[in-house]
C-alpha cells in the first residue's frame, strides 16, 4: 500500500490530533504518502483532499479538537454519496482509510470496504460508548475537565450551603457521569443505563443533611436531562437553595491528557500496521492492556456493560 488517507468524523474528542499524528507519521516511517482529509465524510465527497508530511503534524499532540476538522454528512448515508467519496479516493490514489471517530464513523468506513477501500477504524468520542473497545479517545480529558469545572462549583456550593445539580456529557452513555461523580464525592448520580427515582435521591440528601452535610452535588448524564426540574423539585422537597449547571461542550475542549495522547498514539499507529498488511474492514480498540483489532461488522454488533458496581460504590461512599 503506497498511499492512505486519514479524517475524523463524528464529535470532536481532544487526542484526536494525537491520533492524526501518529497515522501520519506511523505510514511516513513506511514509506507512505498519506492523504489527509477535512471535515469528515464530507470533505471526501467534496474532494477537500491534501498531502500532508511530517511538519503537517508538528505540534498538535497537545492540542485539543482536531486539525483535520469535521463535520456531519448526510450525503454520505447514500449509494451517490459513498460512490462519489469512492471516486475520490481513486483519483487521489488512495488505497486505504484511517476513520477517527465513533459507531456513526465505522458504519461509514463499513460501506468504504465493501466498495473496494479498506478502512481501520479509531475509537474517537468523550462519551466512551463504542461497544467494542474499554477506552475511547477523549474520554479521560473529558472527565478531568468536569472534575475541575465541579470542583469550582463545589466551592461556591459550600459557601452558600446549596445543592448543586450538574449535567455532564454523555446522550445514551452515563461513564462520564459515574467515574466524574465518585471522583468529586457525588451525594447522588443519574444515568441513562440505571434509572433512579427523585424520591431516593431527595431521601438520601437528608440523610446526609441530618448527619451534618451542609452542600450537595447530584451529577446528571445528558441521556436523563432535565437538570433544571431535578433542583426545583430537590429544592421544594428539602428547602435546599438547589442550582442546575449544564457543562455542556466545554468537556469536547482543551489540552489532552497524558493518557488521551498515550492511547490515541498507540491506536493510530496500530492502524497503520494494520493497512500495512494489507488488512482492511477492521476497528481498533483498547482491551485490558493490549491494542486489539476487530471485524468492522462484529464490533458494530458489540454492546457495552454499564458496570453497575461502579455505581454502587460511588452511592455507597457518598453516603
Amino acid at each position: 500500500m503506497k498511499t492512505i488517507g486519514v479524517l475524523t468524523s463524528g464529535g470532536d474528542a481532544p487526542g484526536m490530533n494525537a491520533a492524526v499524528r501518529a497515522v501520519v507519521r506511523t505510514a511516513i516511517s513506511l514509506g507512505m504518502t498519506v492523504k489527509g482529509i477535512r471535515r469528515g465524510y464530507a470533505g471526501l465527497i467534496e474532494n477537500d483532499i491534501f498531502d500532508m508530511d511530517s511538519r503537517s503534524v508538528c505540534d498538535i499532540i497537545n492540542r485539543g479538537g482536531t486539525v483535520l476538522y469535521t463535520a456531519r454528512c448526510p450525503k454520505f448515508r447514500t449509494e451517490e454519496g459513498v460512490l462519489e467519496a469512492v471516486e475520490n479516493c481513486k483519483k487521489h490514489g488512495i488505497e486505504g482509510l484511517v476513520v477517527i471517530g465513533g459507531d456513526g464513523s465505522f458504519k461509514g468506513a463499513l460501506q468504504l470496504s465493501r466498495h473496494g477501500v479498506p478502512c481501520i477504524g479509531v475509537p474517537g468520542t468523550i462519551d466512551n460508548d463504542i461497544g467494542c473497545t474499554e477506552y475511547t479517545i477523549g474520554f479521560d480529558t473529558a472527565m478531568n475537565t468536569a472534575i475541575e469545572m465541579i470542583d469550582r462549583i463545589r466551592d461556591t456550593a459550600q459557601s452558600h450551603e446549596r445543592c448543586s445539580v450538574i449535567e455532564v456529557m454523555g446522550r445514551h452513555a452515563g461513564y462520564i457521569a459515574v467515574q466524574t461523580g465518585i471522583a468529586v464525592g457525588a451525594t447522588a448520580i443519574m444515568v441513562p443505563e440505571v434509572p433512579v427515582s427523585m424520591e431516593s435521591i431527595i431521601r438520601k440528601i437528608k440523610t446526609a443533611q441530618r448527619n451534618g452535610k451542609k452542600h450537595f452535588i447530584v451529577i446528571v448524564a445528558e441521556g436523563v436531562g432535565g437538570v433544571e426540574d431535578i433542583a426545583k423539585q430537590i429544592m421544594a422537597a428539602t428547602d435546599i437553595d438547589s442550582r442546575a449547571t449544564v457543562l455542556g461542550h466545554v468537556q469536547r475542549g482543551g489540552n489532552p491528557t497524558l493518557r488521551d495522547r498515550l492511547r490515541a498514539t498507540q491506536m493510530g499507529y496500530e492502524a497503520v500496521q494494520l493497512l500495512n498488511q494489507g488488512k482492511g474492514n477492521r476497528v481498533v480498540a483498547y482491551q485490558g492492556s493490549s491494542v486489539v483489532n476487530y471485524d468492522i461488522e462484529d464490533a458494530l454488533q458489540m454492546k457495552k456493560c454499564f458496570d453497575e458496581r461502579m455505581l454502587k460504590i460511588a452511592l455507597e461512599t457518598a453516603i
